[in-house]
Parts: structure tokens; sequence; C-alpha cells
């Protein structure tokens, strides 16, 4: 990011996030595997788990913002499941 513009002294950097939460692995993965919201709804209905919009959307929020919520284990290991089935090719 800095290699255009280069560094802005003004703004204070982000904390190191030493916790790892549901919510750091959802994101975590969803960079990986680069995948959209789209893909993320149809990852989560493949595995029997419907989310709207604007609950997945909280999900990717800052911690302290007023729609942040976190991401319960259920629904981790439900998009697991289902991104599993569209790697293998099954869902």
């Amino acid at each position: 990011m800095f290699f255009k513009r280069g560094k802005d002294d003004s703004l204070l950097a982000r904390p190191v996030e030493t916790r790892v939460t549901n919510n750091v692995v959802l994101k975590k993965l969803r960079v990986a595997f680069e995948r959209k919201d789209v893909d993320m709804h149809q990852i989560l209905e493949a595995a029997g788990f419907p989310i709207s919009k604007p609950e997945l959307n909280a999900l990717f929020r800052q911690a302290g913002h007023k729609n942040f919520r976190l991401c319960g284990d259920q629904l981790l290991r439900n998009f697991l499941k289902g991104l599993t089935l569209r790697v293998r090719g099954i869902g």
C-alpha cells in the first residue's frame, strides 16, 4: 500500500490482534480463498445455513462498530462445511 503513495505518519498504526476470534478466522479464510459476498452466501446456503447480507456484513466490521456481530462457532463450522463441499466439487 505504501508503494505508490508513501507512508502517512499522521495516521495511527492499527493495533496488532493477539487474540484470534472466529471473526478473524472467517476474514482470513475469505481473503485466502478470494471469496466475495455472493460466494459466501452460496457457501453458507450449500451447508444449509442461510444468512442475510446485513448479517454477513456485520461479521466483517470492526469490533467497536455499532453493527458488529460476533461470529459464533456454529456459523464458522457451517462455513467450513460449505467451503469443503465447494472445494471438493460436491456442492
